[in-house]
């Protein structure tokens, strides 16, 4: 069996080193999964894009798709009389597939997937729950809450945690798989299953030939962040520190401080040497006492 890790580059994974049992210890360096980190409200575009493992759709192209939404409901109001008041309501709301932020609806994604022949089911209504499928059995399911989306995917053998607030995918196992979904659902994700035949990808056939191990896991963009900024901080006020002493000693108040750190720290050893000399004085009256006997 042949094993991959996971290494981090800008949007794709490289795929690390792996080596093949069947052509010896040799190593190969490939690109392997496709992951879109997130850049402002476009987790709509990067759900799409994890999905379909490539640059598929940008924020303009959604945009479109979101207006001719909005004309095709219009249109719809619309038979209803232009001189209605439910018409003229529906003209002074915002837009309900698309804002400012860049948040798209549900049918901003369903939409350009039926292109290949993809439909969005809900993973918990009725009517699926009733087909009694193990999610492990499925390709894909996309992850909404509020206004975050996100794809879970199948690629070869394996499953991964696509979202594109990781610093990159996240392998997820076959015996975990449920229990993750069963999780997002009671934080109160809503999710879809993707249904049809995916377009191919590198990945995907790559991954069918060999599986991931993954060596860590990935963070949250923003976990990385407070990390690196963290280690920034830290940084700088030990040159602050450095600087200020330019090697000559510590300030005065440091230096209190440790005398008095000294200080407590031999009274405790004081404490503790006055302790093995009463235990030491009890063995011994011990030892007395049974010769006595």
């Amino acid at each position: 069996m042949m094993y991959i890790c996971l290494f981090f580059k800008n949007q794709k994974i490289l795929g690390g080193w792996f080596s093949a049992g069947a052509v010896g210890s040799r190593q190969i360096n490939m690109e392997s999964i496709f992951h879109e980190k997130q850049e402002g409200s476009l987790c709509a575009q990067h759900c799409l894009n994890n999905l379909l493992q490539g640059e598929y759709f940008s924020p303009v192209e959604l945009s479109s798709i979101a207006h001719q939404l909005d004309e095709e409901e219009r249109m719809r109001m619309a038979e209803g009389g232009v001189t209605s008041e439910d018409y003229r309501t529906f003209l002074q709301q915002p837009s309900g597939n698309m804002d400012d932020s860049g948040f798209f609806s549900i049918q901003v994604i369903s939409n350009p997937l039926k292109v290949w022949g993809l439909e969005l089911i809900l993973f918990n209504s009725p009517e699926y729950q009733r087909l009694r499928i193990d999610p492990i059995n499925e390709r894909s399911f996309i992850c909404n809450y509020k206004e975050h989306w996100f794809t879970v995917r199948k690629l070869g053998k394996q499953w991964f945690n696509l979202n594109s607030l990781l610093t990159g995918p996240e392998l997820i196992s076959d015996t975990y798989l449920a229990l993750f979904l069963a999780q997002l659902q009671q934080e109160g994700y809503s999710i879809f299953v993707v249904k049809g035949d995916l377009p191919d990808c590198e990945a995907d056939q790559l991954l069918q030939m060999i599986r991931v191990q993954q060596m860590h896991q990935p963070k949250l963009t923003g976990e990385e962040l407070a990390q690196l900024k963290e280690q920034r901080v830290q940084k700088t006020d030990l040159e602050h520190v450095l600087e200020v002493n330019d090697g000559t000693g510590m300030l005065e108040e440091d230096e209190e401080e440790l005398q008095r750190a000294l200080a407590l720290s031999r009274q405790e050893i004081d404490m503790e040497d006055e302790e093995a000399d009463l235990l030491r004085a009890i063995q011994l009256s011990m030892q007395g006492t049974s010769r006595n006997r």
